[in-house]
């Protein structure tokens, strides 16, 4: 099983593509209409600022730290650590939010931050249980899962700032990390797999 999980990554791994290290840093989330829409009180909206501020700076210095490592900017590790800082934002900003509030704030980080092109954990868990697939099964999806990101991400210098360029990569790594998917699965988990990520699509950068 491990030599063929393998195999799977290996595939993927095959097309050797620079992957972009003169990003211009992201602008972070800007987080003024959200605000417009909570009404915050003076208390809050200084609380609010702080902890967006520190988590902007701390999002900023992963981003620099990346690209003085040198030679390929290891991309999924830098999303890896993205979504860390997210949940400890939400975390602080729960001592600071309402319920509601909170609520609010959560969803609208969650649409407006860059998402890892992948299958997250959510779903992950929801194809493994609705599946019924076995430990081997799911250990070929979440390897060929991690391949899929690896391949994408590694491909980012060349559809950096293109949509209609990254949909046709991000379509060609999903249709390889559904066929590795296949050869592992038995055809009824394989069809029950197909229709758990069948809403699952290529999303436009804005």
């Amino acid at each position: 099983m491990k030599s063929l999980i393998k195999l799977f990554v290996l595939s993927f791994l095959a097309i050797s593509l620079a992957s972009c290290s003169g990003d211009k840093k992201g602008r972070g989330i800007d987080f003024s209409e959200l605000k417009k829409e909570l009404k915050l009180d003076a208390t809050k909206e200084k609380q609010f600022d702080e902890i967006t501020a520190k988590y902007k700076k701390l999002q900023e210095q992963n981003f620099e730290a990346a690209k003085a490592q040198g030679g390929k900017m290891d991309r999924v590790a830098l999303g890896i650590k993205g979504e860390e800082l997210r949940e400890k934002q939400a975390i602080e900003m729960a001592k600071v939010l309402s319920a509601e509030e909170l609520e609010k704030f959560n969803k609208f980080v969650d649409e407006n931050s860059r998402k890892r092109p992948r299958y997250d954990n959510k779903l992950l868990e929801k194809i493994k249980s609705e599946a019924q697939l076995s430990n081997e099964e799911f250990a070929v999806v979440n390897a060929a899962n991690d391949a899929f990101e690896k391949a994408f991400n590694d491909a980012h210098d060349i559809y950096h700032g293109n949509n209609d360029v990254a949909k046709e990569y991000w379509n060609k790594y999903d249709a390889q990390r559904k066929a590795a998917i296949k050869i592992a699965l038995t055809p009824e988990h394989f069809a029950k797999f197909e229709e758990i990520v069948k809403g699952e699509q290529f999303k436009a950068r804005k």
